[in-house]
């Protein structure tokens, strides 16, 4: 009985463990509501832990980070062209997130996990040699966030 009893324990504080991280689904468009070519929404605030689902609904997207634009200690990820993608991210801080294929038409996509930094350290975070039309697109991201 009471090995039956600290099982029913341990399997319920699996369980209990389980539930506080969260699944986000990002689509990745040939047309969204108001641009070609975009990860829709292009923003997501998560909590450590959390799980991105980049989901292909149209062809020849995938989502990857961009080469150095995440966390320290954060490893890079890579989905393949057409397929759907999930992403387990346990290290705060700001990724930037492109489709290879579309990247210089503006495909991209900002993931904030744990604390929401203030306008300024986004606009600093998503600063780089990114193609204009990249720019431009995260111009539009950072514009949609509430303010603190």
């Amino acid at each position: 009985m009471r090995k039956t009893v600290a099982a029913a324990a341990m399997i319920a504080a699996t369980l209990a463990g389980a539930g506080h991280a969260a699944e986000h689904e990002i689509r990745m468009l040939g047309e969204g509501p108001e641009a070609a070519m975009v990860f829709e929404p292009g923003f997501i605030h998560a909590a450590p832990g959390d799980t991105i689902r980049f989901v292909a609904v149209d062809g020849y997207h995938n989502a990857e980070s961009i080469r150095g634009m995440f966390p320290d200690g954060a490893g890079a990820f890579k989905g393949d062209i057409g397929k759907d993608v999930a992403v387990t991210l346990t290290r705060e801080g700001v990724y930037l997130v492109k489709c290879k294929s579309h990247y210089a038409v503006g495909m991209v996509a900002l993931v904030v996990v744990g604390a929401l930094p203030d306008r300024e350290t986004l606009a600093r975070a998503v600063a780089g040699p990114h193609p204009a039309k990249a720019k431009a697109a995260f111009s539009r991201i950072l514009a949609s966030i509430p303010e603190k």
